[in-house]
């Protein structure tokens, strides 16, 4: 299964989230607006090693498996000394779609998930050995946690709990060990909080606004909710898990077991959390993925400690048929995915397919290339980070990139190469219809138009982008923070459109970018409005 996910890796383009992070990876920023630098610093660690190239970016996330699958044997061989419940832990990441497959994808999940692990094993050493000295690993390994990705807090819960409820309560509350592992976390943290406190706060204020967004009781986004987990998760596994999950919590609380409430609290918490915001908004598709291999390591005791608390023999047998079957199934699906997408000539999705949807750039990249030869300009000019991303990866270097808003995405980036774009034409490369972006009107650039080129996979249009000649006007990268050019888009990570969710939390917005386009739509002055009062 590692070898399959290292075809997949050299096999598929860059997602352009990825491509995203990959540019992170050559800056020298202590941290990034929509994420900690967990992720950079783990592209930068494949690409020392590989270089450039889709393997180089992917690496990390392969390693990251590996780790987490050997954390996770440790764990449940700590906790049952039962070789077949090792077997089960290790297999049901590989029979995860997320996890056997897109854990090739690099995301501030795949930087976080190995760091979260190594928290729980930690506190496993710590419940088995009583030797304090185990909260300071766990306060590293939570420090590097939420250096990948804020959403590692959601951890604190089951940490808690597994201080305050079992018996042992008072012997913790009374030793430095626990206070000494927050400052260990602290202190790892430190590059965010450094990085935030001279940017004014603005990954908390970014995070903050899609963290309480509301716009009101939404059966569709309950169900992919709901959808997206039996996908990434497995139609049979999710269900095995959680319902491990649950006796594991029943157990856990009633005889105030620390690890079984540690694992238990660790993926309910979170997940009954998601679940209430589905209810309002939509949960991205990688947002949960960090708590599902603590659930895999609670079920795999599970299915131990039902024989040993005398559960009779029928439901014992039940219980390893269905766990029998959710491997199988899970591992067969997996890899059926992974020959749709490497070896399969067809598209079954159409534009919802999440790989096909950001595949096809080279088309956009071999017109630029055109346009930049036909015209002589020396740069080029993008309106989405999305766009930025992907232009930057195809072109390496060889022609400078600039994102001419959002650039409050952008603090502290280096030079992108203001020697060679100043007085200079630039080539604009712009989705549509983010083409026609009142944002135009206070620009005083020359836009003269070039013609258009189509992204396709497979047959299928994915996107139309406009390609137009800019003259007479320098980017400015480092605007006021009231102007338009610095504001980032974050509460169109709330439209709903047909293409929406296909990145890591950032979904590509539904343009409502003028007034003319407001007036076609009866619904879009409202929306625009609720935005801004949003973000306000």
């Amino acid at each position: 299964m590692t070898g399959l996910r290292i075809v997949y890796a050299c096999a598929i383009e860059l997602r352009t989230d990825e491509a995203y992070y990959w540019t992170w990876s050559k800056e020298g920023a202590l941290s990034f607006l929509d994420h900690p630098p967990g992720i950079a610093w783990l592209i930068r660690f494949g690409t020392a090693i590989f270089g450039d190239t889709v393997l180089g970016v992917r690496f990390g996330g392969i390693v990251a498996m590996l780790v987490t699958q050997l954390l996770l044997a440790d764990i449940v061989r700590r906790l049952t000394y039962d070789v077949r419940a090792m077997v089960v832990a290790v297999l049901m990441p590989e029979a995860a779609l997320y996890y056997g497959l897109l854990m090739a994808k690099v995301a501030p999940d795949v930087a976080m998930i190995p760091f979260a692990m190594a928290m729980m094993w930690s506190l496993v050493r710590l419940a088995q050995s009583g030797d304090g000295r185990w909260w300071l690993a766990a306060g590293l390994f939570a420090g590097l946690s939420l250096l990948s990705k804020f959403t590692a807090i959601m951890f604190a819960p089951a940490v808690a709990a597994f201080l305050l409820v079992p018996d042992w309560r008072w012997r913790w509350l009374r030793s430095p060990y626990p206070y000494v592992a927050v400052l260990i976390a602290i202190a790892v943290f430190s590059p965010v909080l450094i990085w935030n406190a001279q940017h004014d706060w603005a990954s908390f204020r970014f995070q903050g606004v899609r963290a309480t967004a509301n716009y009101g009781i939404s059966l569709r986004t309950v169900g992919d909710f709901i959808g997206l987990q039996f996908g990434l998760v497995g139609f049979v596994l999710l269900p095995v898990v959680l319902l491990g999950l649950v006796v594991t919590a029943w157990r856990g609380y009633r005889r105030r077991e620390p690890v079984a409430i540690l694992l238990s609290t660790a993926v309910l918490v979170p997940f009954l959390y998601f679940f209430f915001k589905s209810l309002a908004l939509r949960v991205g598709d990688t947002w949960p993925m960090f708590m599902w291999p603590v659930g895999f390591a609670a079920a795999a005791v599970n299915l131990v400690m039902i024989s040993r608390d005398g559960w009779s023999a029928r439901m014992i047998r039940s219980s390893i048929f269905w766990v029998n079957t959710a491997l199988i199934s899970g591992i067969a699906f997996v890899v059926i995915v992974f020959l749709y997408y490497v070896a399969a000539p067809w598209n079954f999705l159409g534009k919802m397919d999440p790989i096909g949807a950001e595949a096809g750039y080279e088309q956009v990249v071999a017109r630029t290339q055109a346009a930049l030869d036909e015209t002589g300009a020396t740069w080029i000019a993008t309106t989405d980070y999305r766009t930025y991303a992907m232009m930057r990866w195809l072109f390496r270097g060889r022609v400078p990139v600039v994102e001419i808003n959002e650039r409050g995405r952008f603090q502290d980036f280096r030079d992108p190469g203001m020697d060679r774009i100043k007085g200079q034409a630039g080539i604009y490369v712009g989705r549509q219809p983010d083409d026609r972006s009142s944002l135009w009107d206070s620009i005083p650039a020359t836009r003269a138009p070039l013609g258009q080129v189509e992204r396709r996979w497979r047959g299928v249009l994915i996107d139309t982008y406009t390609i137009d000649k800019l003259t007479g006007w320098t980017p400015e990268l480092s605007p006021q923070k009231d102007s338009p050019l610095f504001q980032w888009r974050v509460l169109a990570l709330f439209s709903i459109s047909p293409q929406a969710g296909r990145g890591e939390g950032n979904p590509t917005p539904r343009p409502l970018s003028s007034a003319a386009d407001q007036s076609r739509d009866p619904t879009a002055s409202a929306a625009a409005g609720r935005r801004t009062a949003v973000a306000a």
